[in-house]
This record gives structure tokens, C-alpha cells and sequence, in this order.
């Protein structure tokens, strides 16, 4: 019998206050995107302060959209379970549901504020996928999102260090560390974006670009997952959102050059 302890979920308790290493992750990529996104607006002569007004309303608008999301799609528990409809803690957001409701105030944000929506989602897109990258590890502290079981041979033999084959190891079996594949898949796309955006790309188009790398990863990615939220018995969400994403994005790409829509360029 394998006795592997998992890593605490809890960060630290201060009285009533529990602060969970989920939330601490996910609000330290936050805190990097928003610094990244910063730096950026600085060099593009825009107000530093643009995306800190941003985030007042995209964060938590995103993070309740999230959730919303992934409740609707696992109704079935959570109506005969209100009382965790809230616990966001124990994970259970969607990241689709956090774009949505992220994009959606971005371009209200955009209007109110006189400002190019494809301009502002342009600067934010290697934020975006930065904090995805890092947020992934809070799946990871969770012991969640992971994929299908593996032994654990098959976690040594990626060269896995030992801290991850043991939280891989759930409820007596191994499993493929999926939270880790699409980090890495993240975080290759955050440096892919940064050189995208050296070469001065028409407006739109980086977060278009982010739109359809972060969407390939997870198609792949997805099949692995056991804990995929299901449209029917074989179509998984993630997989059937990310195949319109990819086209949606591309037909836009085109549409916008062939209409003369994209004319200016990232920097303009």
C-alpha cells in the first residue's frame, strides 16, 4: 500500500481565515499580468493606471462568470447541492467562462473609456496567457484537472521531480498530469506572443493569435482530462468551444484585413 501525502491545500490560517494556496496562485497570476500589462501601456504612451480600472471590474466580473459557467454544466450536483455553489476555493471555475465574462467587460470598458477594444485586448492577451500558465497550478495544488491514470513509471519517465509524481498520485492511482501540459503549452505561448508583438502586427490580431494557440493546446489537452464538463455523452465542451474559437478567429483575422478594418497597426 502506497502512503504518499498529498501537498496541503491551505496556505495559512489566520483565526476564522483560511487562505488556500488556489487562491494565492491564482491571484499571484493576476498580479503579473496586470504588472506585464502596465509596463506595456507605459511604453505605448497610454495611462498607467489604464488596466488597474480594468481589473476592478474584469476580475471579479470574470472570476463570478467563471464560476457561473462551470455551475451551469455540473447543474445536476450543484442543485441538489446549493450551499457549494460558492466555494470557489475548492476550485471549479471554468477558464472559458472567466474569458466571456473578461471580454465582455473589456469591451464595455473600451467604449466607456474612448479606447480601441482590439488595441486593449492586444496589450492584455500575454497577460492573459501568462496567468493562465501560472493559474494552472492551482489545478495542481487542488489535486484537479488531471487526466486519464498512468503508472507511476510513466511519471518518471517524463522526468517529472518527485513533488509532482506525488500529487498525481489521487485516491490510490497515478494520474496524467494535465495541469502541468497546458501550463507548459501557456507559457511557450506567452513567449511566442512577446516576439508576435515585435514584429508590430495589425490591431486585434495578438490576441486573436492568443486566442487560437491557448485554443489548439486545450483541444489536445482535453482529451486527457477526466473531469471534462460534457455538452452530451461524447462532445466535451472545452474541445467543441475551442474548434469555434480557432475558426472564429481566423475567419476574423481575414475578414478584418479584407475589409480594411485591421489598418492600424499594434502600436498605433
Amino acid at each position: 500500500m502506497v502512503n504518499i501525502q498529498p501537498l496541503d491545500r491551505v496556505a495559512f490560517e489566520f483565526g476564522p481565515l483560511t487562505v488556500y494556496w488556489y487562491g494565492i496562485i491564482i491571484g499571484t497570476g493576476i498580479a503579473l499580468g496586470w504588472l506585464l500589462a502596465t509596463r506595456e501601456t507605459k511604453k505605448l504612451k497610454l495611462p498607467q493606471d489604464l488596466f488597474a480600472d480594468l481589473l476592478l471590474w474584469a476580475v471579479p466580473i470574470s472570476i463570478i462568470s467563471a464560476r457561473i459557467y462551470y455551475v451551469l454544466f455540473q447543474w445536476d450536483y450543484y442543485s441538489q447541492k446549493p450551499g457549494e455553489i460558492i466555494a470557489i476555493w475548492e476550485g471549479g471555475i471554468a477558464i472559458h467562462g472567466a474569458i466571456i465574462g473578461g471580454v465582455i467587460t473589456t469591451v464595455v470598458f473600451a467604449k466607456k473609456r474612448g479606447i480601441s477594444f482590439w488595441k486593449l485586448a492586444d496589450i492584455a492577451a500575454p497577460s492573459l496567457i501568462l496567468g493562465q500558465a501560472i493559474g494552472r497550478w492551482g489545478n495542481f495544488m487542488n489535486q484537479e484537472a488531471h487526466g486519464t491514470e498512468v503508472t507511476r513509471i510513466f511519471l518518471e519517465n517524463l522526468n517529472l521531480p518527485d513533488f509532482i509524481i506525488n500529487q498525481m498520485y489521487i485516491d490510490g492511482a497515478y494520474y496524467q498530469p494535465t495541469f502541468l501540459y497546458e501550463s507548459l503549452w501557456n507559457l511557450l505561448g506567452f513567449v511566442l506572443l512577446l516576439i508576435l508583438r515585435k514584429f508590430n502586427p495589425k490591431q486585434g490580431e495578438i490576441f486573436l493569435s492568443y486566442a487560437i494557440w491557448y485554443s489548439v493546446g486545450r483541444f489536445f489537452v482535453e482529451v486527457l482530462r477526466t473531469d471534462s464538463l460534457m455538452l452530451t455523452e461524447s462532445l466535451r465542451i472545452a474541445q467543441v468551444l475551442s474548434l469555434a474559437l480557432i475558426a472564429v478567429s481566423i475567419l476574423l483575422i481575414l475578414y478584418r484585413r479584407w475589409k480594411g478594418y485591421s489598418k492600424y497597426k499594434y502600436t498605433e
